[in-house]
């Protein structure tokens, strides 16, 4: 199985659950090994000779049930009789039917499919011993909070239960205080707090220069492979369609896409077929691919945890990895909030020109060239090249492959895209500038507003003439807006106003929601063409908004 020594999490859980009688808690960062730790014990305590349903391990995602599948298939190969089976959406259901009535010792499950077959009858849990639940936070913030409470009332209560998660939100504390007693907690991270192995940078670039800084970042190193985490499904299309145009090997994982899509995405991932991997939070959830360097974070999440969840995608294993924010100038404050939450350091870097990139990738060529193991060659095929080369000089053939490997590399324009960042305010004050002591525009404008206060205390009456500008202004809007509410008032006597209002209101919700959807909605069009949303709108007031406007007319004839 490849273990040379247990993780944290293993070493503390293992010993706890083996042979134990008590709900237990195991708080740990993903790709430490928690499924080894839950795992082992449970095919330890679980009797092949019974033949109906032991345990049950629920988990966020398909990708994440699949992989416990498969990791407990390789633990328990050698245990005759054992039975592990993996149930989960976007899979044939009949199949999973099929397979249910044989006996099924351990079911991996995700909730909303666990649910469809328990309705279905084709699974029982009266008999369960052991229920985990792999990831737990995961499965609360993706909404399956009333599916958890559903699952667990058909459990036994005297079944153990082990929750593992990386941090312990205010759902999972219900959870604990409703379904568990008294249970043994293991933590090996403070709450929230990310991988020690992970190194992590920002860069400081505007919006639309983002996708060449990406690009460049990918060119300074070619063995470079990471997952680019973006707000909505359709950045995520966009971004890798224009990566693909440049020429680099990139798709997007994203909640579009089928069961088979996601499966070859992520196959060709797994193979190095692709270099990034360009996915929204919750498409992400169940990626499980140990050899990651990098993560980018093209926007920053909303969330601080699922800064944690992101940034755990790489340094697995005791590897290292970076952790890399693409943001704004004035988006130093959101960072600032991370460290201080997550206990963690930013370092600033900058983007590379594209002379650096030629210089770094030509240099490292040259040494992987030196390093290069010569092999021995046909005489005849060397004795053929070299009456091609014959003519040239050393450094002439050094040029020329050079010149080969320069062709390869896709540099843009060699602008600078790099901006200055903003100080964080700390105390409300100051602040401005380009992040260089808050002085550069901050300070002058305090410097004349200064100038101005005592030219203006030095003038005589100045007080009185500000006051009796002040009083005209506020008589002229109080009479202002006497005059919009008699004819607001006017206008609702003659149209009723309540009727004219509620269609505005009407016509404003669906704006609202676009805003609030960032545009996500906008990726699917219906098939002839118009807009989903503009569709709904219609829809939604559809005859009510008919009949207003007939009572409307029928007023005024009135």
């Amino acid at each position: 199985m490849e273990f040379v020594s247990p993780t944290d999490i293993q070493q503390e859980a293992i010993p706890q659950l083996i042979g134990g009688d008590r709900d237990f808690i195991g708080l740990a960062q993903t790709g430490t090994g928690k499924t080894a730790a839950f795992g082992l014990p449970l095919l330890e305590m679980i009797d092949p000779q019974e033949k109906h349903t032991q345990a049950l391990v629920l988990a966020p995602t398909r990708e994440l049930g699949r992989q416990i599948a498969e990791q407990l298939g390789k633990f328990s190969k050698h245990v005759k009789g054992l039975k592990v089976l993996p149930v989960y959406g976007g899979a044939a259901i009949m199949n999973q039917i099929k397979d249910l009535k044989k006996p099924t010792h351990i079911i991996i499950a995700t909730p909303g499919r666990l649910i469809d077959l328990i309705k279905r009858k084709a699974v029982k849990l009266d008999q369960l011993k052991f229920l985990v639940l792999d990831e737990a936070d995961e499965m609360v913030s993706m909404g399956f909070k009333e599916e958890l409470d559903e699952i667990l009332s058909y459990t036994p209560e005297n079944k153990q239960t082990w929750l593992f998660s990386a941090t312990m939100a205010k759902e999972i504390k219900r959870i604990v205080s409703k379904y568990m007693d008294d249970p043994i907690e293991v933590k090996i991270n403070s709450e929230e707090k990310v991988n020690v192995n992970i190194k992590h940078q920002f860069v400081v670039t505007k919006n639309h220069d983002k996708t060449e800084a990406l690009t460049r970042l990918l060119d300074m190193d070619a063995d470079m492979r990471g997952v680019v985490f973006c707000r909505t499904r359709r950045d995520t299309q966009e971004l890798a369609e224009a990566l693909l145009k440049k020429g680099y090997a990139a798709d997007a994982l994203h909640g579009d896409l089928s069961q088979q899509q996601r499966d070859r995405v992520m196959g060709r991932f797994k193979k190095h077929s692709l270099q990034v991997l360009i996915a929204t939070d919750v498409a992400a959830r169940g990626i499980d691919v140990d050899d990651l360097t990098h993560v980018f974070h093209f926007s920053l999440p909303d969330e601080d945890a699922y800064y944690t969840h992101r940034s755990g995608r790489t340094a697995r294993a005791g590897k290292k990895g970076i952790s890399l924010a693409f943001i704004g100038a004035k988006e130093t404050h959101r960072l600032a909030r991370l460290e201080k939450t997550l206990g963690i350091s930013f370092q600033h870097v900058l983007i590379p020109s594209s002379s650096d990139i030629a210089d770094i990738r030509m240099k490292n060529w040259s040494f992987k060239l030196l390093e290069t193991a010569t092999k021995e060659v046909d005489s005849r095929l060397m004795e053929k090249v070299l009456m091609v080369f014959g003519n040239l000089s050393k450094e002439e053939v050094i040029g020329k492959l050079l010149a080969l490997e320069l062709e390869k590399l896709k540099l843009g324009d060699d602008r600078d895209l790099n901006q200055d960042p903003q100080k964080p305010r700390s105390d409300g004050g100051g602040g401005g500038g380009r992040g260089r002591g808050g002085r550069r525009d901050g300070g002058r404008r305090a410097d004349r507003g200064r100038d101005r206060s005592s030219r203006d205390r030095d003038r005589r009456g100045g007080g009185d003439r500000r006051r009796r500008s002040d009083d005209r202004d506020r008589s002229s809007s109080r009479r202002s807006d006497d005059r919009f509410a008699d004819r607001r008032k006017k206008s609702d006597d003659r149209d009723g106003g309540r009727d004219s209002r509620r269609r505005s209101d009407d016509r404003d919700r669906p704006s609202s929601r676009r805003s609030e959807d960032e545009g996500e909605r906008y990726s699917s069009k219906k098939s002839d063409g118009s807009s989903p949303i503009k569709s709904r709108r219609r829809s939604d007031n559809g005859d009510g908004y008919d009949k207003r406007k007939s009572d409307k007319k029928k007023h005024r004839k009135g």
